[in-house]
Formats: C-alpha cells, sequence, structure tokens
C-alpha cells in the first residue's frame, strides 16, 4: 500500500483518461492520493475529485509563482473550503525565485499568510521551494510553522537542510529526482534520513522517474519512487511502503 502524498490529477493533461490513470495507480498498490490545488482553477478540480473519490484528498492554496495574482478574497475561500472533511492541508505555498513572475517580496508576504492561515485551520502546510532555501527556511522559523508543520515537497536540498526542516516538524517528501542517476543530494536524503521522516510523491505530471524521465507522469509511478528508496537504504519496498504510508496518514490524520 502506498500513498502518493502529491499529485495534480486536476491538470489538463489527464483531462482525456483520468479515470485510465486512476486505475492504473490502483493496481500498482497506490491506495490513497493527495490531489493539490495552487489556484482557483486546480482547486476546483482537486475538490471534484476528492467528492467523487473515497481515496483521494485535496490539498489547497496558493503557489508562490501566481503570487501576484492571489486576493484576499482567495485566501478567504481556501479558509472556508479547509473545514471540508476531505481537505487535508494547506498549499502548495512557499518561495520560487526561478520563475520571475511574482516579486520576491509579494511570494513572501503571501507564504507568511499561508502559514498562518494554516496555523489557524490547524492543517499542515505543504511547501514549494525553488532557489529559495534560506528564505523559506528563514520565513518557517519566523512564522513558528512547526505548529502545524507540513511537508517539504518533492525535496532537492541537502541532508543538513532537511535536518533543519525536520527539526521544525517537517517530513521529508521525495519524488521522481531520487530516480535520477545524476541526482546526488536526494539520493543522499534518502540514505541519511530515517525511514520516519520520509514521504513518498510523483508531483505528477511532472517530473516523471527513471525509466519514464521525460515523460508524463501519473501516480502508479510512485512506486518506483518507493523502491529507490528501499535500495538506497537497504531495505525491502514493503518496509518503505508501509512507513511512508504510516507517516502520510498521521501527518494529514486520515484513518
Amino acid at each position: 500500500m502506498l500513498i502518493d502524498t502529491h499529485v495534480h490529477l486536476n491538470d489538463e493533461q489527464y483531462e482525456q483518461d483520468i479515470d485510465q490513470v486512476i486505475q492504473r495507480a490502483i493496481d500498482a498498490g497506490v491506495e490513497r492520493m493527495v490531489v493539490v490545488g495552487f489556484d482557483r482553477p486546480t482547486i476546483t478540480r482537486a475538490m471534484e475529485l476528492s467528492e467523487k473519490h473515497s481515496f483521494i484528498y485535496a490539498v489547497v492554496g496558493w503557489h508562490p509563482v501566481d503570487a501576484i495574482d492571489c486576493t484576499e478574497e482567495d485566501l478567504k475561500w481556501i479558509e472556508e473550503l479547509a473545514a471540508h472533511p476531505k481537505v487535508v492541508g494547506i498549499g502548495e505555498t512557499g518561495l520560487d525565485y526561478h520563475w520571475d513572475k511574482s516579486p520576491k517580496d509579494i511570494q513572501q508576504e503571501l507564504f507568511r499568510k499561508q502559514i498562518r492561515l494554516a496555523q489557524k485551520v490547524e492543517l499542515p502546510i505543504i511547501i514549494h521551494n525553488r532557489d529559495a532555501t534560506a528564505d523559506v527556511v528563514k520565513i518557517l522559523q519566523e512564522e513558528e510553522a512547526g505548529i502545524t508543520g507540513g511537508i517539504m515537497h518533492c525535496f532537492s536540498g541537502s541532508v543538513e537542510t532537511a535536518k533543519q526542516c525536520i527539526e521544525m516538524n517537517f517530513m521529508i517528501s521525495l519524488g521522481g529526482p531520487v530516480t535520477f542517476k545524476n541526482a546526488k543530494m536526494p539520493k543522499q536524503v534518502a540514505t541519511d534520513i530515517p525511514l520516519e521522516y520520509l514521504l513518498v510523491e510523483t508531483d505528477a505530471p511532472y517530473l516523471a522517474p527513471h525509466p519514464h524521465r521525460g515523460k508524463r507522469n501519473e501516480p502508479a509511478f510512485v512506486a518506483l519512487v518507493a523502491q529507490q528508496i528501499a535500495e538506497l537504504k537497504g531495505i525491502s519496498l514493503e518496509e518503505v511502503a508501509k512507513t511512508t504510508t504510516q507517516n502520510a496518514m498521521k501527518l494529514f490524520s486520515i484513518n
């Protein structure tokens, strides 16, 4: 049994074959999926999917790349949705300095607001970080984000940064990059960080694991992520699946 803790089944790339994609995931042993919305259309679709399928849950928030588009009305809507029984987290939020659509100060302000929102509604927060590690860690510390804790999504940082995040009550989630031959840091994190702090995800349709790299990703492939972690740790796939599933269910308060 596996949980894909971060998947975008709400992406338009799945419009034509969503039912088949979901069935392939189930056939691969993925018994639960967490669909992440990050703007008005994707949040709406995440909610629809979570209401249609008992094994799908939703995370709702606003992506840092689009921070400049987020209004107070949007944040109020996210707060209202947080009361829905299938909503298990706030996000994905954080900082993204790779793209320059939203200025850094606007990203940081929205990041702080969503941390506070997560604290208010008592849900874990899912963190997106691209080229912004120092500022992400600084804001998490300043806003006492460890009160709710959460997930460092698709973690690509160092073992030292992972340990810093764990100390702040955050889980480390690994995706497709851990299977890439040239991905030294994700492999080191998978090897060195205890299994009790790890989660698995796909971030599908992005970042497909080897041997599907460069193609459309899908939640069935989370098994390949778990298998790579098992090999790096020298333990069984079953142990990785069991522990990461328990970690996710505890974090998301899924019974």
